[in-house]
């Protein structure tokens, strides 16, 4: 039997070209956008959804059960970006980031759960970000949001192993989409205590996001995640350098690690 996926945020970048991916394996895929509708070039078809709305969420999952009568995986990629000094980011926008990033994924698989329970199989894989596993200068709104799925994936990995269910946590490096034209950018501000470098900063990030990897990588790791039997608690994928700023983070000292960030960003 095909397995059933449905991918969150499947109308573009990394969502795009893993449902393209899986879809050409023979995978039934269901994307998901906002405004379907507005596109026209998907090669699976696409489901209204907005993450940030809970009856958006129970509406497109419960369809996607009445077309083929299961789903077998489940990917939580809808996310959005966010840049700015913490203390000029409006608490709107904060808020707004983490109903797409943590609150949206939660919904997501409190919506999905039952029929997997039912099922006595399922795999949830949430997409996050390398970002989350430290506290990026300007991004550290969109590395608390990720690096909070990333915890909760771990709790929720154990309360739903006894059914049959797997969850597991995909962490990104750098890849060529298109997310930071969608991204929240805090205005730089002319009186801004931080105008000096946020502005060269925002520039480094974009230029890291456009020179990096292709997104078929990302699609080829979750096929194969999607085929192990028993996947990891976690998985990186993307650049060396990237990943490798894991490591480097849990060796050494707290204040080496942030001097180097330092130096990285030109601060």
């Amino acid at each position: 039997m095909d397995k059933v996926v449905l991918i969150t945020g499947g109308s573009s970048g990394i969502g795009k070209s893993i449902g393209e991916f899986l879809h050409n394996k023979g995978f039934v895929v269901y994307g998901t956008s906002r405004n379907p509708q507005k596109i026209t070039n998907s090669v699976f078809p696409l489901i209204a959804l907005d993450v940030r709305n809970v009856e958006s969420i129970q509406t497109a999952v419960a369809k996607v059960i009445s077309i083929s009568g299961r789903i077998d995986v489940v990917i939580n990629n809808a996310g959005v970006g966010i840049i700015g000094p913490v203390e000029e980011i409006p608490t709107e926008e904060i808020r707004n980031n983490f109903e797409t990033n943590l609150f949206g994924p939660i919904e997501v698989m409190k919506a999905v759960l039952p029929q997997m329970r039912s099922q006595k199989s399922g795999l949830i894989i949430n997409i996050t970000s390398i970002a989350g596993y430290m506290g990026l200068p300007y991004r550290g709104i969109y590395s608390a949001a990720k690096g909070a799925l990333e915890i909760l994936t771990e709790a929720i990995r154990i309360e739903v192993k006894p059914f049959g269910i797997e969850v597991t946590n995909v962490a990104p490096g750098e890849f060529a989409t298109n997310i930071a034209d969608h991204r929240y950018h805090a205005p730089v501000r002319e009186n801004s205590a931080y105008k000096a470098v946020y502005g060269k900063t925002v520039q480094l990030i974009n230029e890291q996001v456009s020179g990096g990897h292709d997104p078929k990588e990302m699609a080829e790791a979750i096929y194969k995640i999607i085929n192990t039997q028993k996947p990891n608690v976690h998985y990186k994928v993307g650049p060396f350098l990237s990943k490798f700023s894991i490591v480097l983070k849990r060796i050494l000292p707290d204040k080496r690690y942030e001097k180097m960030l330092m130096n990285h960003y030109k601060l």
